[in-house]
């Protein structure tokens, strides 16, 4: 067997391929998977910009292998969950599992390919003028050559196991995405044609995952990064002594990390194990990748596909550097960023919210306050937890967690609060996918200093991010409460792009403290006033204000439909934005990653058009936008349009109601819509172009991570997303 794929397997493959994008072209929707894909395409796409510094470049080429590590590990591995198990699966694009696996994996191939040449051809010539290199150990000279020994043989030789795999061995259990050297290694004695791969065995060695990518040399004029594996590769032979070595090999494999954890409601104990059990067994699943420098041993790549059940097109062949993710290694040793870090809470409706606030709950009553991060600093939320925990009047802290940073402000708040006699609710989501581990940890130590944890619902993800402090005032007991579209978490605040909002409505705390009884006890409230929820009517409600859309253009009324989030999945909502087009309501859709929504094709979604916002910050926003006659409902929160948000995880949306938040809402819209440096189209095909240059189009440029941070009131009460609507009125206060 060839693991090189053979003219007459590529016309066949091809044909299989024009086959199936046949079959999808003709689908009214666009698949899942290919649809994540061309988002990773448009981060690729940052670092071929040639405008950005080298290690913002980088950056986002390191971006994109997380990305493509964390599409096989979950979507190509719950994709082998059906193929494994012979379960029928047809995706959005209509082909079956086989046809579809295929077809993926050729069109993942081509996206590799071009990482590679990216980085070969214009990125890694940059190097040496900025001051840094890749080196080889040819590179260095004689002094930083027994510098590299030394620390081999001091550090690196004794972690290192050679694990053999023979007749008398059983196959060792591999780590996924981890470095390993596959070494083929031959017997002594005469060897004829028959006999010659029976006197061969193969062995791995792992690369400690606790080493650095690379040793780091650093020279006056310039820093030298020396591959880990180079050096290990020069010195492997000590492993092996008195063994011929035939070749040395460095793959990667990835494994299917994609399970589901059989809840046990009596018993918290179980339920927690049952978490470490499949954290465990994600580490032992199924192999989905192979990673494979060129020149390897094909005798030796056989055994590995015969071994994990893979074909030829599971196989990335690498002519450079295996795992782009090396690169932050870089980029944080430099210290150098094209971006700063500088947050100003310049929106003017925070007002005194410009610096850190000595009297968070005096601010607050003054009225709603809509964060918009990360250019408005994440401080006042951190304030309010941090001046409830210390605050004699503040009885009680509720807060949902999903994930939080390593050295969480969040968590030590909630630690003191406890410590000083405050009844402290946490529902600590321990199921966020990759954080399984931390969460678990920092949940166990609430609950050692005091807090009431919960560990979620059964059968459900708690994603929503609601936090609400009961203070005793006297006369009454009040309610102070943050909602927002992102995490509580203090590093991802200077990332992502989130809205947040800090609120003392009567109303929207009433719903937030009848939503809290939902999900930590047994209550099932009649209704919301200013929340929907999930999974209880979320896809109910947004369906009945599309449908009011659809009602109002072929009555004539004005209408509208903007929404801004990070994916695009429920078919449900989907065929109701079909309907809704085709009844003449206008749809602007803002998505970041995945849509599986086809526009702009005739007679289905005429009137609707998407576009992608990719650039310096990650856009995690979501705001929900219904015209309404002119009257509009806007909402923000957790929840994308995925059938996971709506039927599998606790979410919630909420009404952002007061004039002037509303406003401040829509001008985000607005501005997310005029983007023409950041922005990409999507076509009818489900291809996505980049937006005109500014320059070539002779228009100034329009940057919304630049521009957010200078926002004016002017700017603000401006914004308008479609021409037939007065939103805001005179009674708007256009003060700080």
């Amino acid at each position: 067997m060839n693991t090189k794929q053979t003219p007459e397997e590529k016309r066949r493959l091809e044909k299989v391929i024009n086959k199936s994008y046949d079959v999808i072209e003709k689908s009214d929707y666009i698949s899942r998977d290919l649809s994540w894909l061309k988002f990773d395409e448009r981060v690729l796409d940052q670092a071929r910009d040639i405008r950005r510094n080298i290690f913002d470049r980088l950056k986002f080429l390191a971006i994109t292998a997380s990305n493509l590590d964390e599409f096989f590990t979950i979507r190509v591995g719950s994709l082998y969950n059906y193929i494994d198990y012979g379960k029928e699966r047809t995706d959005y694009s209509g082909l079956r599992e086989l046809p579809f696996k295929k077809t993926l994996m050729a069109a993942t191939q081509s996206f590799v390919s071009e990482t590679q040449r990216l980085y070969n051809e214009e990125l890694f010539p940059e190097f040496v003028e900025n001051g840094f290199r890749v080196v080889g150990l040819n590179d260095l000279n004689d002094e930083e050559m027994e510098q590299v020994l030394d620390y081999f043989n001091r550090t690196i030789y004794p972690m290192l196991t050679p694990m053999v795999f023979d007749h008398t061995h059983t196959f060792p259990s591999l780590l996924g995405k981890t470095l390993i050297f596959g070494v083929v290694t031959k017997s002594e004695g005469e060897r004829t044609e028959s006999n010659i791969n029976e006197s061969r065995k193969i062995s791995f060695v792992q690369i400690p995952q606790n080493l650095k990518r690379f040793y780091v040399v650093e020279r006056e004029e310039e820093v030298l990064f020396l591959p880990i594996e180079e050096i290990i590769r020069h010195e492997i032979w000590k492993l092996y002594k008195n063994v011929e070595i035939e070749s040395v090999a460095l793959f990667r494999i990835t494994r299917n990390g994609d399970f589901d954890v059989v809840e046990h409601e009596d018993s918290e104990t179980d339920f927690i194990d049952e978490i470490k059990k499949k954290i465990k067994d994600r580490r032992l699943g199924r192999v989905t990748r192979i990673e494979m420098e060129n020149g390897c041993s094909e005798w030796m790549l056989q055994m590995m596909l015969k071994r994990w059940k893979l074909e030829k097109n599971d196989i990335f062949f690498s002519s450079t550097l295996i795992d782009f993710t090396a690169f932050w290694q870089i980029i944080k040793h430099t210290e150098l960023k094209s971006r700063q870090n500088i947050q100003k809470a310049s929106v003017p409706a925070l007002g005194q919210l410009t610096q850190k606030p000595e009297h968070i709950f005096e601010t607050m009553k003054q009225g709603d306050i809509l964060l918009h991060h990360p250019f408005n600093n994440f401080e006042p939320v951190l304030q309010l937890l941090e001046q409830a925990a210390e605050d004699p009047q503040v009885l009680a802290i509720k807060i949902t967690l999903y994930r939080i940073s390593k050295h969480s402000r969040i968590a030590e708040a909630l630690l003191h609060a406890a410590e000083n006699g405050k009844h402290v609710s946490v529902l600590f989501e321990v199921k966020a996918r990759f954080d399984e581990e931390n969460n678990i940890r920092e949940a166990l130590r609430l609950q050692k200093a005091g807090c009431f944890v919960i560990y979620g619902i059964p059968g459900l993800k708690t994603h929503t991010k609601l936090l609400q402090v009961i203070r005793n005032e006297g006369d009454r007991v009040k309610s102070y409460a943050h909602l927002s579209s992102g995490n509580y978490n203090e590093d991802t605040a200077k990332l992502y792009t989130d809205i947040g909002l800090l609120t003392t409505d009567e109303v929207l705390t009433r719903d937030i403290s009848e939503f809290f009884n939902v999900i930590t006890g047994h209550s099932q409230p009649h209704s919301y006033e200013r929340l929907i929820t999930a999974p209880r009517d979320m896809r109910k409600r947004l369906v009945e204000m599309i449908q009011h859309e659809a009602a109002n253009a072929k009555a004539g009324l004005p209408s509208g439909i903007c929404l801004k989030i990070n994916s695009l999945q429920d078919k449900i909502t989907i065929d109701e934005l079909y309907k809704a087009s085709q009844a003449g309501v206008k749809i602007q859709l803002i998505v970041r990653g995945i849509c599986c929504l086809r526009p702009q094709r005739k007679g289905l979604s005429e009137n609707i058009t998407v576009r992608s916002i990719v650039g310096d910050f990650l856009e995690h926003t979501r705001i929900y936008y219904f015209h309404n006659n002119g009257e509009p409902k806007v909402y923000g929160g957790s929840a994308d349009v995925m059938v996971r948000s709506f039927d599998r995880r606790i979410e919630s949306l909420f009404e952002i109601y007061g004039v002037q938040v509303k406003q401040q809402a829509i001008h985000i819209l607005d501005w997310n819509l005029k983007d023409n440096v950041n922005a990409y189209t999507m076509q009818e095909d489900g291809s996505f172009k980049h937006c005109a240059s500014p320059a070539e189009c002779g228009v100034e440029a329009f940057d919304i991570h630049k521009k957010f941070f200078e926002v004016s009131m002017a700017d603000v009460m401006e914004a308008k997303l479609f021409q037939e609507e007065e939103i805001i009125e005179e009674e708007v206060s256009t003060e700080v």
